[in-house]
């Protein structure tokens, strides 16, 4: 007898990896290959850190699975605590589960239950998970929703401002996309209905779009004027991706609910929720929960993963590294018109391919560029954006300078040949 996998998965490569190291996987061939999707965005600290290897092992001999309905076990505290010392202010409690998609759920079961409102906004670009609830929420790309309708209702999208132009078309689109939002407010989803609205600081899978500053203010404010919760989704954003434990912590933010997950255990699947003790205590005890949430293991891997992270060193290798790759990605764009755009916070790095004579997406130079880094150079890149011209460099947190040079290396050399 013969077992599939299912064809419902898409493909980025072919390869077949038999272990991973830092910023590097290895295939069962032996050749090895230099990984700048780390999982998408995922391996924070790189693959098998040892400190995190370690208290996984540790940990697993302990107990695997102590559920927290049937009784709580010695971790769960300790992460609460880690967690509180490293949000936004005011965000001190927390509910721990499996995904991204799955805390996102749960940001939107909490935020209906505490203001009693049906509805939500979200803007356009967002990719919140793939669940029914969460993909009414993404509007990243439509195939992420096709063939899956009717989608759950109360979800209300709003425009998110364009990150090209000059800094005058810029301003332009921030005060659109703000009037936009009032006009939803306005007429579709009163304020005496709307729950929350959801946002990502940066988008991840809408290409890598850092939020304009005054435009989050003024989402923030909206909210606070309205009586709606602000909710960040820090799925792929947070865990210092950007430079900074949070997003949000960018703009002087603080959001009533943070989302988390990918970065928070290194690669072990963990996510959580976090917001004040008052909001949260608004959620009904039994109202919510799940078989797997606050699993033993996960929370060794998280714990080991924020003790990483607080190294001062670690964060700041996150800026330098970020600023060379940007750097090195503009130096690039001064000989290759076609990178239109280069965009984002701390490692969580877009290069737009656009066609430097209409200004339109190139997706297929886009494509080009990623297969030749992979089959020519042995680095491993995806793309993102509603029209797949984005590359995402979203390395593993850990990743070195001449790590980064090969990378760019690998990028000019791809843009020689697909010119």
């Amino acid at each position: 007898m013969t077992g599939y996998l299912a064809p419902v998965w898409f493909h980025v490569t072919d390869l077949d990896v038999v272990r991973g190291e830092g910023c590097w996987v290895y295939t069962s061939n032996g050749t090895k290959y230099l990984d700048f999707t780390a999982g998408i965005a995922v391996v924070s600290t790189g693959h098998c850190h040892p400190e995190v290897v370690a208290a996984i092992q540790n940990q697993a001999a302990q107990f695997i699975h102590a559920q927290v309905n049937c009784y709580s076990h010695n971790l769960l505290q300790p992460l609460a605590d880690e967690l509180e010392s490293i949000t936004p202010a005011g965000i001190d409690t927390f509910f721990y589960t499996n995904s991204g998609a799955e805390a996102t759920e749960a940001a939107v079961k909490l935020v209906k239950q505490a203001t009693k409102k049906p509805n939500i906004i979200v803007f356009n670009g967002s990719f919140h998970g793939r669940t029914h609830m969460t993909m009414a929420m993404t509007t990243s790309k439509t195939g992420y929703r096709a063939g899956y309708n009717p989608l759950p209702g109360g979800v209300f999208i709003s425009p998110f401002p364009s990150p090209l132009g000059t800094d005058e078309d810029q301003e332009a689109s921030i005060d659109a996309c703000l009037a936009q939002l009032d006009y939803v407010l306005a007429s579709q989803s009163a304020p005496s209905e709307t729950a929350a609205m959801i946002i990502e600081p940066e988008q991840g899978e809408g290409g890598y779009t850092p939020a304009p500053q005054r435009f989050l203010e003024g989402v923030a404010q909206r909210c606070s004027e309205n009586g709606i919760l602000f909710v960040a989704d820090e799925v792929q954003a947070g865990f210092g991706r950007t430079g900074k434990f949070f997003a949000v912590d960018h703009y002087g933010i603080t959001p009533d609910v943070l989302i988390m997950a990918k970065g928070i255990a290194s690669g072990f699947p963990f996510s959580a929720v976090g917001a004040s003790k008052s909001l949260m205590e608004q959620w009904p005890t039994g109202s919510h929960g799940g078989t797997y949430g606050g699993n033993p293991v996960g929370c060794a891997a998280a714990l080991a993963t924020i003790g990483v992270m607080k190294d001062p060193a670690f964060l700041a290798n996150v800026v330098e590294r970020g600023e060379q790759l940007r750097s090195g990605l503009r130096d690039l764009a001064q000989d290759f018109p076609v990178l239109g755009n280069v965009r984002g916070l701390g490692l969580m790095v877009a290069a737009e391919f656009l066609d430097p004579d209409t200004g339109a997406a190139d997706a297929a130079r886009c494509a080009a560029v990623i297969q030749h880094c992979r089959q020519d150079s042995n680095v491993l890149m995806m793309n993102a954006g509603t029209w797949g011209n984005v590359i995402r460099f979203m390395p593993p947190l850990v990743v070195s300078e001449d790590e980064i040079t090969l990378a760019l290396d690998a990028v000019q050399a791809a843009l020689i040949v697909s010119r």
